[in-house]
């Protein structure tokens, strides 16, 4: 399934009753782990974690434990929410970036490394960030794990070294970044992964 679905605001359209209690929920065509998460009052980790998945992708037909939570079927095409109106902004940056191939000093569609990519997504937003990681890290303020919002680049001790990676922070515990390991930029868990949440140094927010 595309990633950049995820950051597409899409319905469950199975479900009609907003009070019914379901243990599994099948995948229907443009569904995202996120929209299911939110219908169902978790989160995109906790599902992955329900289900022993490795990433954010799911697959139409697939069944997923949701935990036996009650099911609040969200409107498809709904507006973005009130909080944060630049996070939309931001996701759908992100999402022309995608599947690009990981290239260490990459900066084009060809390959991007970690900095290259969020320096990308934020020159699609008319802001200029520094190229290295390091040097994003003393832009705009910090913010705490608890305040994160859609649109903060989240740092990461990787090499032995404060702010070695960084990724851009896009709501409801994932993160979208350029994955040497993966090959490739993706979106995947924060906080619900232990390889991140053991390095995590910080975040910081440009965007008002």
């Amino acid at each position: 399934m595309n990633y950049s679905r995820f950051l597409l605001p899409l319905a469950l359209a199975a479900l009609t009753s907003t009070s019914a209690v379901a243990a599994t929920y099948t995948v229907k065509s443009g569904d995202t782990l996120t929209a299911i998460a939110r219908a169902t009052g978790t989160d995109a980790g906790t599902l992955m974690r329900l289900n022993g998945l490795n990433s954010s992708t799911i697959q139409v037909g697939q069944k997923l434990n949701i935990g036996g939570g009650a099911v609040n079927a969200p409107v498809r095409n709904a507006a973005p929410a009130a909080t944060n109106t630049g996070g939309a902004f931001v996701r759908t940056a992100a999402a022309r970036f995608l599947g690009v191939r990981y290239v260490l000093g990459g900066s084009g569609r060809n390959g991007l490394d970690c900095s290259s990519f969020t320096q990308s997504v934020f020159r699609n937003l008319g802001i200029n960030l520094p190229r290295t990681a390091a040097s994003q890290w003393r832009s705009g303020r910090a913010v705490s794990r608890r305040d994160l919002r859609a649109g903060d680049l989240v740092f990461f001790n990787t090499m032995g070294r404060v702010a070695s990676h960084v990724g851009l922070y896009v709501g409801d515990g994932m993160m979208a970044n350029a994955n040497s390991y993966k090959g490739r930029t993706v979106i995947e868990p924060l906080f619900a992964n232990t390889y991140w949440a053991s390095r995590y140094n910080g975040a910081r927010r440009v965007l008002n």
